[in-house]
């Protein structure tokens, strides 16, 4: 198959990887790229562990001036690639979720933490973790330590490919990259309803954007991870 994968940098490179070993022909064009800040206050702490709901926090930890102060506490990872990007950050003690942002919150209440936790997040949040945990009794100081910024255009072949019913399928791995290519597309003239390719995503909140613009074509993987969502192309 054709396949545009909207992920961001440098995750999408691991995916085009993961599609090309299937046979898939791949095309890589990110409508968000991440920039992390640096100089974000973390507060006072301590902290009882470190909440991780991206890749992406824990890249952009591991360049922060008051990094070891995070890698002296667990981080607790939303899921496998969270729980990797942690690792490869310099955690020591990393536990995963295996899930979604639902899966967490009953990992931290399970561990019952009697000080704060640390949730380094995203300017963009999908769910109010720190709600969900307050709701249990459990603090939670949130900082925002990366966003996502939409890019305005599609590079100009694959804007062509897109139009000419050239893209068989198009991977979605957030609501946010799906807003944003949505916006882009638009904003580019063409009519996704119109278009024969069929849209892959990470779960329905993903997908949400998509079926609102009365795209039929939009498949839900199973569980939001990659696996699940590879397994669609099968």
């Amino acid at each position: 198959m054709r396949l545009l994968v909207t992920r961001p940098a440098p995750d999408n490179a691991r995916s085009a990887e993961a599609l090309r070993a299937r046979g898939h022909d791949v095309t890589l064009a990110p409508v968000l790229r991440v920039e992390a800040d640096a100089d974000v206050d973390l507060g006072a702490g301590p902290w009882a562990a470190v909440l991780i709901t991206s890749a992406n926090a824990a890249r952009a930890v591991a360049d922060h001036p008051r990094r070891e102060t995070c890698l002296r506490v667990p981080a607790l990872c939303v899921g496998r690639r969270s729980a990797e990007a942690a690792r490869a950050a310099g955690f020591a003690e990393v536990v995963s979720a295996d899930g979604d942002a639902g899966d967490l919150a009953r990992l931290v209440a399970a561990r019952a933490p009697n000080r704060p936790l640390l949730w380094l997040a995203g300017e963009d949040r999908a769910g109010d973790l720190a709600g969900a945990l307050a709701a249990s009794g459990i603090a939670v100081h949130t900082v925002v330590l990366y966003r996502a910024v939409a890019e305005t255009a599609l590079p100009a072949a694959v804007r062509k490919a897109l139009a000419g019913g050239a893209i068989d399928g198009v991977l979605h791995y957030s609501r946010r990259s799906a807003d944003a290519f949505e916006a882009i597309v638009m904003a580019a003239g063409i009519d996704l309803k119109s278009l024969p390719t069929k849209h892959y995503c990470l779960s329905a909140q993903v997908a949400a954007p998509l079926r609102q613009l009365g795209i039929e074509a939009v498949v839900v993987a199973e569980r939001p991870d990659e696996t699940a969502l590879l397994a669609l192309l099968d």
